[in-house]
């Protein structure tokens, strides 16, 4: 029998899972070769803490151990059923308000991440702000030929992880269109992998806001199909990096984001060259302690496998 002791938070909607203990360490001298071995250790130790019956997909792992990288708090990856992320901003936000939880005092912190540093900022013991690796825009306003749906146009972004940003969604982005928007992000998915961009692993769709104080509302598509409830801290960040490439968002300037739940996400960017250094600032709150135990007599103790 094995024990795995986590805490649970959710950040605007989108939960993470911060392993506390009881998971094998990645081990390494720099956060490279950290994932080099949590990808060996990854099918047995940590896809299991995420799924079903003991999570669901839409859960977002967090693993931090000492860092390997002078003047930082912790190195930091970010898993999901399909494997390591190279960031995650809701994450990264959750992750900042349970260690709060556990005693972190507010301020500035360095999180050492497979994709580079980011500066998280305790505002108080919900509010946080994580300045992001650079974004930039790779390709503008790229065709697709999407089954079923036609052509598709959109950006190519990078903001800590690969977007798919589609100017124009044929499904209204509205909470009561998930399973529609779903098929759709899966086969847009599918179709800008295969022509030309295999890189790509989120898809994200924009439409009007509801909420008063926003200025979009989106849907993100994930790493392994399932649906970001969060706003997305790494797609507002590429949309950052589009805004600013298109001259329609200045520096400093914030824009809100609105999550298909009816979160949001605070934003701004600084220039650096033809990137930009995004900040997203978002909320979290610790929803539980808990000790997931795997019996080697369970049949289901690796997870309901898709």
């Amino acid at each position: 029998m094995r024990e795995v002791h986590v805490i649970d938070s959710h950040t605007e909607g989108e939960p993470t899972r911060l392993v506390v203990s009881g998971a094998p360490e990645p081990a390494g001298k720099n956060i490279a070769k950290r994932v080099e071995t949590f990808q060996q250790l990854f099918d047995l130790h940590y896809r299991p803490l995420l799924l079903e019956p003991r999570a669901y997909e839409a859960v977002v792992g967090a693993w931090i151990g000492d860092p390997t990288e002078p003047g930082c708090l912790h190195d930091l990856i970010f898993f999901n059923p399909a494997g390591a992320l190279g960031m995650c901003g809701h994450g990264t936000i959750g992750l900042m308000a349970t260690l709060a939880s556990q005693g972190l005092a507010p301020g500035s912190y360095n999180l050492n991440t497979p994709v580079g540093l980011v500066e998280a900022t305790l505002v108080d013991s919900h509010t946080v702000q994580v300045r992001n690796v650079p974004a930039y825009r790779i390709a503008k306003a790229i065709p697709i030929q999407v089954p079923d749906y036609g052509e598709v146009v959109g950006d190519v972004a990078w903001g800590g992880n690969t977007f798919f940003l589609v100017k124009d969604s044929p499904i209204p982005v509205l909470s009561q269109n998930i399973e529609a928007l779903m098929a759709f992000t899966k086969a847009a998915m599918k179709a800008v992998n295969e022509q030309g961009y295999p890189a790509i692993n989120h898809v994200e769709v924009f439409g009007p806001p509801i909420r008063e104080d926003a200025d979009s509302k989106n849907f993100v598509l994930c790493p392994g199909g399932e649906y970001d409830r969060s706003p997305c801290g790494t797609g507002t960040s590429a949309k950052l990096a589009c805004l600013a490439a298109d001259g329609k968002l200045l520096p400093g300037e914030p824009l809100v984001q609105e999550s298909i739940v009816g979160t949001a996400f605070r934003a701004w960017y600084e220039p650096l060259g033809d990137q930009v250094v995004p900040t997203i600032e978002g909320r979290a709150y610790v929803t539980g302690h808990t000790t997931l135990i795997f019996d080697d007599d369970d049949p289901l103790s690796e997870g309901i496998r898709k």
